[in-house]
């Protein structure tokens, strides 16, 4: 598959899904604490999209996924089910990673949740991925590379003794969940696909406190640090533009970056 050049229309489109994924997280910001499980999580986020927004969950379903998001804690990586069994803890921290398509067209974005007593060292851990997700969001525009962006998350987490997750990357996107190119979150400035004005793809670093192995669950979804140290991953859908980049799910606490 070619990687898709969107018009301006298509765009357009994708702006307002981007803009209403962006409300979820808002609404989530006041739902999310000790206490709640991840499948109620999942359920008022269910519910949000197809009632508040008239909007489709993107995930329910694809892959014969059966929620409408990712529910990730601690040393779980990405892919983390949501379950009625698991309730999140003072110390925890979670990335939940919601799709939402509307009109034909699909954004995809997480954001990380800090509970009240998480330690120093995951808030560190946190904060420095967001940190991450910037400096290759910052990289985006007409002429750069893939290789630019992921240089540049992977040159700042790993300053900071943290490990880039290598199994897993972001995608393009559009009206298909995942297209052309995939998005490295390490390598080589310089080198890959020249970046094009009107591309559409997400930017996911997920990073390790400790080493980058991963594993996978039983279940076949979760998966965890092989060492049972911390991740975190945050997530936006970014359009190149004629001069540089507009990040389409940006949220409202967000925009001073």
């Amino acid at each position: 598959m070619q990687v898709q050049i969107k018009s301006a229309d298509e765009i357009e489109l994708m702006r307002t899904s981007g803009k209403l994924l962006a409300e979820v997280f808002h609404m989530l910001d006041g739902f999310v604490k000790e206490g709640v499980s991840t499948l109620e999580i999942n359920d008022k986020v269910e519910d949000f999209i197809r009632h508040e927004l008239n909007a489709r969950p993107a995930s329910l379903g694809q892959y014969d996924y059966g929620f409408s998001l990712n529910s990730s804690i601690n040393e779980v990586v990405c892919h983390g089910v949501p379950s009625d069994n698991q309730r999140l803890k003072a110390k925890d921290i979670i990335n939940l990673d919601i799709t939402l398509e509307k009109n034909g067209f699909i954004a995809d974005s997480s954001k990380m949740y800090v509970m009240s007593a998480a330690n120093p060292i995951a808030k560190r851990l946190v904060k420095t991925t967001y940190e991450a997700m910037w400096a290759g969001i910052k990289k985006v525009k007409p002429g750069a590379t893939l290789g630019d962006i992921g240089a540049a998350i992977q040159t700042l987490a790993e300053g900071k003794g943290y490990s880039v997750v290598k199994e897993y990357c972001g995608h393009g996107i559009g009206r298909e969940m995942h297209e052309e190119p995939q998005v490295l979150h390490y390598g080589k400035a310089g080198t890959g696909l020249v970046l094009k004005e009107g591309m559409t793809f997400t930017i996911e670093p997920m990073i390790n406190q400790g080493k980058a192995k991963t594993k996978t669950k039983k279940d076949g979804w979760t998966v965890v640090t092989a060492d049972k140290k911390l991740s975190a991953q945050w997530e936006h859908t970014i359009l190149v533009t004629k001069t540089g980049y507009e990040v389409l799910t940006l949220r409202e606490e967000e925009t001073t970056n």
